[in-house]
């Protein structure tokens, strides 16, 4: 067969030119565009949202192009593709605004929310599939530049503790009053090592100066300088700003105040600085929700004995304050519960807490997650781990060993583990929670996690050391744990893991070297676990009755049910449990309801009252059991207790009536109790902001309170850097991924996140997978200004994110998210989409829907987020199917020639050629 070369030729008009063809002004001059979705004329024979539910409930697909009515003959098949999207956007919008229906049963509302999230993936996954030839769509963005949320922290020799004084600079400092001594500490290297100085601080050497910031400061840094150190004392100004509140339903302006001084610690790379103090006492730390709109708050106290200086007074900006505090420090925000928390050997305060949010620098993966949070005595936040939950974590308590070891459980449901080795990766495509527990290292740095779920539902709620490096949980499961039998309904169960390798490197990570399962036909679980030796004791409550187990531990850590102590029915909660002095102390709240062990020290006082029982090791009873009662006449509750030095301290809300308001006055109260004697050794109550105060968690410090607190410098040594690695830094596990595709085409490549990975080699990783079509740096931002000499200005400090964008400026990429469970994109903070240039003649316009996978409609604020996300996706269909050709015709002709025309004809005259020889 041969081709008429003439025939070809005349197809484009003999010698063929784009901007006279007659086949190319016919393409771009049609007389209008097919009728749109939105329009009047396609909304009239359009299903009405209750047709589109029932459809969707029903299975129907989202997604039809058959069902597309384009009326224009020739139209371009894009326009089919689009009508055919915006539908599917409508029918998971209509879904959305069932969802939002008060009344909507569970049953109904659970469907709902499945064909939500099946009608999301069949979107996403047609966005991903579907080429168009007039524009480019993508799920996420189109952006020419695109930055990480998610930061990691530079290294910083740099310190700024809190405000100590407030107004001028003439007048002297509250905080430096009084007896005023501790030193400085200043280590350098040396040969191999590192020698470390001492340089004591006296005000009293000032004698009669007046103690105002610049005098106390030049003292102090002529105190350094003498020794031969660089670091200094400086300040730094917290400029005062007007405030705008609430009076009467109207808005008033008050204001600024004076400003604030605090004291900044300015060393150098080769000088770690630290501060220690001769006088302490034992210091303990309350976290606390305050306020009617919840905010949390980190309370210190000083413990009556020892030699340190008691506080006088509030510091600088605090509230509320009361006698034998030490410090109020406001917790970040985003925190959804604080639940646990615990005092390091070197005594820094760990918290456990759910996040909804991960703040500016640390997304978070999925709805809610886990963060491990590290404070310096100070009370300033150093260091946040989370677990990198891939849908919902809750953590529940936490345990620290003599070498700083940190371990947090809880409960997680949706992926955690990525890889396909771990034995802890069950139940990660699960709908229900399963028990997780994460070991850390002092350094934040997860060592393993081990995840193990029952059939149905788990969690665990307490964790403990035990010897060699044998970590045991304790909870509740609603049928057998791993290795287990199930008893009936809800069982309490203790396990036991040892490690393996640390996380992430290949193979199990740790093992369960033993398990029980037990309780009743009723609700049971364990609430608290403790070790002693080779005995582990756990407490629960066991179909309204508060039990205590002992178990014995084998050589290899396996537990095995040794004695049992049944102190009759409990109205109330289990809080703690503890070995001191060779008896089992049991903390917890309760009602007069039976509850017994032994000689009764203190008598129940009515309403709810918080209860300590003194038992003998073994659990048998015996003539030297105590219970001792504590509270007033209303509703006293225990929020957290710790037994230190064989005393036991609680916290929680102190005495309020029965029958009380949610928005009626609460208090909250700090204790400490002879639990053989009954005493009340110490005793404090307090309001919050709005007269409401709930303590939520109690950790002591032994010796962490001193002059230093008023000063706000931290003991210890200042830990001038933090991990670089990107699974300690952000929320990203190893194996998290996402892809990178050309904005034309081809094969995406995949990027995975590996144990060693920083942000430097991300940005190696991404530019290669891109294929050199992205240009990706580490940007810094913040930090503090040093070394401003009229010639040298170094920053120090701040955070570092990736910045990515087109190399040439034009072409770019496209990038996708990786799977569900392992998605990189969401820890790093970036949005899937177009990175390239968006606009222009010579470019093919680019529409983002900006529709993030993980849209759910599990409560009103996510209904309310993704009914706004889908929204924003039908504007950006609108915007393309209007960008797809003008509205009117004549102007068209003489305007510049679309890109993917120009390609078209492009590939026609490149087959003419090789027809034509």
């Amino acid at each position: 067969m041969t081709v008429n070369n003439g025939y070809l030729l005349g197809l484009f008009g003999g010698t063929y030119d784009p901007t006279t063809s007659a086949a190319f002004t016919s393409a771009i001059t049609r007389q209008r565009q097919p009728t749109a979705p939105w329009s009047t004329q396609a909304q009239a024979t359009a299903p009405a949202p209750d047709a589109l539910v029932r459809g969707a409930l029903g299975g129907r697909k989202f997604i039809n192009e058959d069902a597309a009515p384009v009326d224009v003959r020739g139209a371009s098949a894009d326009y089919a593709k689009l009508f055919a999207l915006y539908r599917g956007l409508e029918t998971l919008n209509a879904l959305t605004n069932r969802a939002s229906v008060k009344g909507l049963g569970n049953t109904d509302l659970g469907l709902v929310q499945k064909r939500f999230a099946s009608g999301l993936a069949e979107i996403s996954a047609y966005v991903g599939k579907t080429e168009l030839e007039g524009l480019r769509l993508v799920q996420g963005t189109s952006s020419s530049l695109s930055k990480t949320t998610a930061a990691v922290p530079r290294d910083s020799a740099n310190s700024v503790t809190g405000p100590v004084h407030e107004g001028s600079l003439d007048t002297p400092v509250a905080a430096f009053a009084g007896d005023t001594r501790f030193s400085i500490t200043i280590r350098v290297p040396q040969g191999l090592g590192s020698a470390t100085t001492t340089v004591p601080i006296d005000l009293a050497d000032l004698g009669a100066t007046p103690r105002t910031m610049d005098a106390v400061l030049t003292h102090i840094n002529g105190k350094l300088e003498a020794g031969g150190f660089q670091t200094r004392i400086g300040r730094d100004q917290i400029k005062a700003e007007a405030r705008t509140v609430q009076v009467n339903g109207k808005p008033v302006t008050l204001p600024a105040g004076p400003d604030r001084w605090a004291l900044a610690i300015r060393g150098t790379s080769t000088e770690t600085v630290g501060f220690a103090a001769a006088d302490r006492s034992d210091a303990v730390y309350v976290v606390q929700g305050s306020g009617t709109a919840g905010v949390n708050q980190l309370l210190k106290f000083q413990s009556d004995g020892g030699t340190a200086p008691a506080p006088t007074g509030g510091n600088v900006g605090e509230t509320q304050w009361v006698d034998g505090r030490l410090s109020q420090e406001k917790l970040p925000e985003g925190l959804a519960a604080v639940r646990a928390s615990a005092v390091g050997p070197d005594g820094s305060l760990w918290l456990v807490a759910d996040v909804t949010s991960g703040g500016e620098h640390q997304p978070i993966k999925g709805v809610q997650d886990v963060a491990l949070m590290k404070y310096d005595t100070a009370g300033r936040l150093v260091a946040t781990r989370t677990l990198g939950a891939a849908s919902t974590a809750s953590g529940y308590a936490i345990a620290i060993d003599a070498s700083g070891n940190v371990a947090v459980a809880g409960s997680v449901t949706g992926a955690l583990n990525t890889k396909t080795t771990d034995a802890g990766k069950t139940g990660d495509l699960a709908t229900v929670a399963d028990s997780f527990v994460t070991v850390f290292n002092g350094d934040g740095e997860e060592q393993w996690t081990q995840r193990r779920g029952a059939r149905a539902e788990d969690q665990a709620t307490s964790v403990a050391f035990g010897p060699d490096g044998v970590v045991y949980i304790g909870g509740r499961a609603k049928s057998a744990v791993p290795g287990a039998a199930s008893v009936g309904g809800w069982d309490g169960y203790v396990q036991a893991f040892k490690a393996g390798e640390p996380y992430p490197t290949a193979g199990i990570v740790s093992a369960a070297v033993g398990q029980s399962q037990f309780g009743t036909a009723g609700e049971d679980g364990v609430d608290a676990v403790t070790v002693d030796g080779s005995n582990l004791y756990t407490a629960g409550i066991e179909d309204g009755r508060a039990v205590v187990r002992r178990f014995t531990l084998d050589s290899v850590g396996i537990p095995t049910l040794a004695s049992t102590r049944d102190l009759g029915p409990i109205s109330g909660t289990i809080e703690g449990v503890s070995v001191a002095d060779g008896r089992v102390i049991l903390t917890g709240t309760s009602r007069d309801s039976g509850l017994a062990a032994g000689t009764t020290t203190v008598a129940h006082s009515g309403g709810t009252d918080i209860f300590t029982a003194a038992l003998s090791a073994d659990l048998t009873a015996a003539g030297s059991d105590r219970l001792t009662w504590y509270g007033g006449a209303g509703q006293d509750t225990a929020a957290d207790v710790k037994v230190h030095d064989g005393k036991v301290w609680i916290t929680g809300i102190a005495d309020r009536p029965e029958g009380a308001k949610p928005e009626d006055p609460t208090r909250g109260f700090l204790a400490r109790i002879n639990p053989l004697t009954g005493a009340v050794e110490y005793e404090r109550t307090w309001s919050g902001e709005n007269d409401q105060a709930k303590p939520l968690t109690l950790a002591v410090a032994t010796g962490g309170a001193s002059v230093l607190d008023r000063l706000g410098l931290p003991q210890g040594e200042i830990d001038q850097s933090d991990s670089k690695r990107l699974i300690d830094a952000t929320s990203l596990r190893v194996g998290d991924r996402f892809y990178i595709a050309s904005a034309d085409g081809g094969r995406a490549q995949a990027v995975t996140i590996d144990a060693k990975d920083t942000l430097a080699t991300l940005a190696r990783k991404i530019s290669i997978a891109s294929n050199g079509r992205l240009k990706v740096t580490v940007a810094s931002e913040g930090g503090a200004v040093t070394g401003k000499d009229g010639e040298t200005t170094t920053t120090t400090g701040g955070y570092q994110r990736l910045s990515i964008t087109a190399k040439d400026g034009v072409t770019g990429a496209v990038l996708t998210s990786g799977e569900t469970g392992r998605d990189a994109l969401l820890g790093l903070g970036l949005s899937p989409g177009f990175i390239g240039q968006t606009s222009g003649d010579d470019v093919v316009r680019t529409f983002g829907l900006n529709l993030p996978s993980g849209l759910t409609l599990n409560d009103d604020t996510a209904i309310k987020a993704a009914g706004e996300k889908i929204q924003g996706a039908l504007k950006a269909i609108r915007d393309a199917y209007r960008a797809l050709a003008p509205e009117t015709t004549t102007s068209a002709a003489n305007g510049p020639v679309p890109a993917y025309l120009t390609n078209q004809i492009s590939n026609y005259q490149a087959a003419l050629a090789r027809l034509t020889g």
